[in-house]
């Protein structure tokens, strides 16, 4: 059972919050207050349907002395009873912890893994499969940073992706990734096993993390190129090192002035993420293991290409339906990593 003065206390807090936008309050308060209206509000609605659905079973029962109504109550009771688990279920699932960056942009890294070659080959088949589900959810996706290979692989790539709920849907997908297929570079039809290691952070803000000038140090290089007109003559390439935690971040675009937008935008992502981690480890320090944690260096997934396979092996997934998911079908193993992190949510909850 939920306890009721927990559910007194958020309809109080959701009250106020009408009575205060009412009113009215400067441009920046009603924002705040806004925006825990709109997180609120579907508990309180969920709250008032389950006490709705309770005071209806209660009245049904109360009318079972009453002769006149006794046959009328006796229909209605399975009914609301049946009701109850999943009105109880839905609460339960509203009242979970949300995690604050859930609906924030996202920074998408990419890199290869062991396997030469093929993994290179491989990190740009994820950042095209990645690409299209952005394009099938309406998400903007812009590449910030790319590193090609020889062969058309990537060395390494950064992307930023804006839309509704980003970081929420792509958090599950921080991890190494698996490929088993025979490499174009293979004469022999061998199959060969590479990887790719997939980064998703939430996007930080300005107030998330403030970096004090003297804890960073600024090169500019020149940039590499393919050769030829293709060669960077000038020194626009920038290098971000943050002292205090020895993190690196290179930008390399044309303009020098984006660049270092690009390399401050990625640092402060990175060192966001640094303090999400922490603090979720010394909440989360008594887990075994937690799907979504963004260990960077698990075995999360394998693509069985000869067997058209995929395999979450977070939560035992298989899927027989590889080409789809390579074009950027990825909802059905998304739902599943959220519903596996919902059940690990409510289970810690009950205890």
């Amino acid at each position: 059972m939920i306890p009721e003065e927990r559910l007194e206390q958020i309809l109080q807090r959701f009250q106020y919050l009408e009575a205060a936008m009412a009113e009215g309050t400067s441009g920046a308060q009603i924002a705040d207050l806004a925006r825990e209206y709109s997180e609120i509000k579907p508990v309180a609605e969920q709250i008032s349907a389950y006490r709705q659905l309770m005071s209806d079973l209660d009245e049904a029962e109360s009318m079972l002395s009453d002769p006149d109504m006794k046959e009328l109550a006796e229909e209605e009771i399975p009914a609301l009873k049946a009701a109850l688990p999943e009105a109880e279920h839905a609460l339960q699932l509203a009242l979970l912890p949300k995690d604050d960056a859930d609906t924030r942009p996202a920074m998408l890294e990419i890199r290869p893994g062991t396997g030469g070659d093929e993994a290179a080959l491989f990190a740009a088949d994820l950042l095209r499969m990645y690409q299209r589900y952005a394009e099938a959810r309406g998400w903007k996706f812009e590449i910030i940073e790319e590193q090609a290979s020889e062969l058309g692989g990537i060395k390494e790539v950064v992307a930023h992706i804006k839309g509704e709920n980003v970081f929420g849907r792509l958090k599950y997908e921080s991890g190494v990734h698996r490929v088993q297929r025979v490499p174009v570079t293979e004469s022999g039809g061998r199959i060969h096993t590479s990887a790719a290691t997939v980064a998703v952070l939430p996007e930080a803000q300005d107030v998330d993390i403030k970096i004090d000038p003297g804890d960073i140090r600024i090169d500019t290089m020149r940039a590499s190129g393919s050769g030829g007109q293709h060669v960077n003559t000038t020194d626009s390439a920038v290098r971000i090192t943050h002292l205090p935690t020895g993190l690196m971040v290179v930008s390399a675009e044309k303009s020098q002035h984006r660049n270092r937008e690009i390399a401050m935008q990625v640092l402060r992502s990175r060192l966001y993420d640094l303090e999400r981690q922490r603090i979720d480890g010394e909440r989360s320090a008594d887990r075994a293991s937690q799907v979504g944690s963004g260990d960077r260096s698990e075995r999360i997934r394998t693509y069985n290409f000869p067997q058209g396979r995929m395999s979450d092996h977070r939560i035992n997934l298989t899927l027989y339906k590889l080409d789809q998911i390579m074009q950027g079908d990825l909802d059905e193993i998304i739902d599943a990593l959220a519903a596996d992190n919902q059940a690990r949510l409510l289970a810690e909850m009950g205890q």
